[in-house]
């Protein structure tokens, strides 16, 4: 029950801070604060230290929601989902806290949407009937286009309505896919189900398995995003707010990839193994993509928003290579970017509130004037570029590593974007804070300090003790040995005598199972 209890309490919070809320106090800041951060905490002392281990997908929360079309309303957990909604939660704060000053209408209305928009994304992440993770997929997406649309920058609502229609094309297809996929089921089973397990029974023949794959992917790759699907992102990124711009990225993106583990990979694996080339190209024209366009600019944030393709391109290479150690390294990527992703567009955020501007070639000089923020500053364009001992080192180098036996010649060209993203990242930190002073700027306040001292806390935590993450990676596979086999799945894919796909720690990668 903990996941519809942390759902419904984000939805009252954020109705108590609307309905409550004050512009002249700070009522709506401090309970979203204090809300989110006791929901954290208690999901993290519930999942981790109290309840059993979750190392299978079954629903926690199971019950008839409309009887008519035998659609249920089940929420699930297993050791992916709790990383991601402990990843959403901490993120979610990070976003309060940078929003702190930057948002000064309709505060209780933000808050409504920002908190709305969280529970959406923990529904997306714990969804286990197909018709309730659409509901979640599009309550995400509805208060995400409004925090950009009335909170955002000058172009906000083109940016906006550009967000709103690729999403809803990419959502549409999708529901066309789920709808084939319950008619399917009625076919053969003598009634509609949109139950993720009662799916993997289904048997499909190739081309039908192939098209619907490609409906689950579309969507899931627009919210990657991957190439060529990406040109909503950096406009969404440039003229979000902060916390928009640290929704999206850290947590938003991470939706896609989700989708294309839990439901492409899973559902669909012959399809997926056939469609893997095309998927693995995506994959590093985004890498190589990405980071050619970041050089290019000279906006601090749209800087980011194209290194986030670039990264997010790793975990498509990753996911599609059939490997358990590339499957570790891109769970482990989700979460690396979303800590590092974080980070630069809070900084981006804390010096436009300085100087109203996120043009580089207006910036410059900035360490003279705050030695503080350029410390950090400096430690989060190392992150970017994956610097050993921090996390995203690890977990590209996993993804790389892992693909490479499959895919050499891929790797080699993946792996020139580990070099575009140490240019870009030296280029945004040599504009910005070394060169002639053109500012001089406040440093860190308390409160900056505090979000930027956590998340570099975790890169380095995770990057020094990665097992602590990779621990908890096992994906359940719930199709059958024998039909896999019929479908003549990677060996690497399935294992003989057991039914479900464990991601290892790197000590046990290769090691035999005996079950």
């Amino acid at each position: 029950m903990i996941i519809i209890f942390i759902i419904i309490a984000l939805l009252l919070a954020g109705a108590i801070a609307w309905f409550f809320d004050n512009e002249k106090n700070n009522f709506a800041r401090w309970f979203s604060l204090i809300s989110l951060a006791s929901l954290l905490l208690f999901f993290i002392y519930d999942t981790l230290f109290v309840a059993q281990t979750f190392t299978t997908f079954t629903p926690l929360v199971r019950f008839a929601w409309i009887k008519t079309f035998n659609i249920e309303f089940a929420l699930a957990l297993d050791n992916l989902s709790i990383i991601l909604v402990i990843l959403t939660l901490f993120l979610a704060l990070i976003c309060v806290l940078v929003s702190w000053h930057e948002i000064k209408t309709k505060i209780g209305f933000y808050y409504f949407n920002l908190l709305a928009a969280i529970a959406g994304i923990i529904g997306v992440f714990t969804a286990i009937d197909m018709f309730l993770f659409f509901f979640f997929w599009e309550i995400m997406l509805l208060p995400m286009t409004a925090i950009i649309a009335i909170w955002g920058h000058e172009q906000r609502h083109f940016a906006a309505i550009k967000f709103f229609i690729f999403t809803q094309i990419s959502s549409l297809i999708m529901l066309i896919a789920i709808i084939a996929m319950a008619y399917l089921y009625q076919q053969q089973f003598g009634q509609l189900s949109f139950y993720y397990h009662d799916w993997q029974k289904l048997t499909l023949d190739s081309s039908m398995s192939f098209y619907l794959m490609l409906g689950f992917f579309i969507a899931f790759a627009v919210k990657l995003p991957s190439v060529p699907f990406h040109s909503w992102l950096p406009d969404a990124h440039t003229q979000a707010p902060t916390a928009g711009s640290v929704l999206l990225a850290g947590v938003l993106l991470k939706t896609g990839a989700y989708g294309l583990i839990r439901f492409v990979i899973l559902l669909f694996p012959q399809a997926s193994q056939e469609f893997a080339p095309v998927a693995i190209t995506l994959g590093v024209v985004s890498v190589l993509y990405g980071a050619k366009m970041a050089f290019a600019q000279q906006d601090f944030k749209r800087l980011v928003a194209y290194s986030s393709i670039s990264h997010m391109g790793f975990v498509m290479l990753a996911l599609f290579a059939f490997n358990a150690v590339a499957y570790q390294g891109a769970v482990l990527t989700m979460v690396a970017h979303g800590l590092s992703s974080a980070a630069m567009f809070s900084m981006a955020g804390m010096i436009y509130s300085r100087i109203h501007t996120r043009s580089l070639a207006q910036m410059g000089g900035f360490w003279q004037s705050a030695p503080r923020m350029g410390g950090f500053a400096l430690a989060f364009a190392a992150a970017a570029f994956g610097l050993p001992g921090l996390a995203n080192f690890v977990g590209e180098f996993l993804s790389l590593a892992g693909s490479f036996s499959a895919h050499p010649i891929a790797v080699m060209f993946a792996a020139l974007g580990l070099i575009g993203s140490a240019i870009y990242g030296m280029y945004l930190f040599q504009n910005s804070f070394q060169g002639p002073i053109k500012h001089t700027i406040a440093d860190f306040s308390k409160r900056e300090t505090l979000v930027a001292a956590s998340l570099l806390f975790l890169l380095v935590f995770i990057g020094l003790f990665p097992n602590t993450v990779l621990q908890k990676i096992r994906i359940e596979q719930k199709i059958s040995v024998q039909k896999a086999s019929e479908q003549k799945i990677s060996q690497q894919f399935v294992v003989q005598n057991i039914n479900k796909l464990v991601m290892a720690t790197p000590a046990t990668i290769g090691r035999k199972d005996n079950e």
